[in-house]
């Protein structure tokens, strides 16, 4: 790593020393993995760093570069200042990034790269261009619109879902969206991409005497 002080000139009293910043990534590192419970196995799956380089970073075995900590930020889906800087800790709030894809806008409202991924959809009017040719691959979707409505082909249907109407169906299924209408599509979508499936549960209520 660079030496990032200049000369022999102190660091202010109320900053931490930049080697005590990399100490505490670490600890970070195996504490976001942690919390979204993530195997070393599978961040190495995702990141292409091995285990046990990933192993000697999160016990501090290993010196952090810029090139190893990219990919962790990208799979835990945090910024990068928030594994090397002190993230607080009564803020719930998610602060996602929306992302393109073929045209639709995604925006992520989860942040752990194993288990049920949930996302914001945003599928703009008349698209595609023409007509969607359906798609198999592994996985378990759950969708719900939000607004506008969606063309869903699923196998031998094609529906219209409307406002508060929801699916849910195993993606080795042919399936393809569409929306043909003038207003966009919002929807929220829960996908389990080792085909994990949305379980509710709810406490019963207590019965009243008599």
């Amino acid at each position: 790593m660079v030496d990032q002080r200049l000369g022999d000139t102190p660091e202010p009293a109320d900053e931490p020393a930049f080697d005590d910043v990399l100490a505490a990534v670490g600890p970070r590192l195996r504490a976001l993995r942690h919390e979204r419970e993530v195997t070393l196995p599978q961040l190495s799956q995702a990141t292409g760093i091995s285990v046990s380089t990933l192993s000697r970073l999160e016990s501090g075995q290993r010196r952090l570069t810029l090139e190893l900590l990219l990919p962790l930020a990208r799979a835990h889906q945090v910024p990068l200042d928030e594994l090397v800087g002190h993230p607080p800790t009564a803020d719930p709030r998610i602060h996602p990034r929306p992302f393109q894809r073929n045209g639709m806008t995604f925006l992520p409202l989860t942040r752990r790269p194993g288990g049920l991924q949930a996302y914001k959809m945003l599928i703009p009017a008349h698209w595609p261009a023409s007509e969607p040719q359906p798609q198999v691959h592994e996985g378990y979707e759950w969708l719900y619109v939000l607004s506008g409505r969606l063309r869903l082909l699923l196998g031998e249907h094609d529906l219209m879902l409307g406002p508060g109407e929801a699916a849910e169906f195993d993606t080795h299924l042919p399936h393809a969206f569409a929306n043909p209408t003038e207003r966009p599509v919002e929807i929220l979508s829960l996908f389990g991409p080792q085909g994990e499936r949305l379980h509710l549960r709810a406490r019963p209520t207590a019965r009243a005497d008599g």
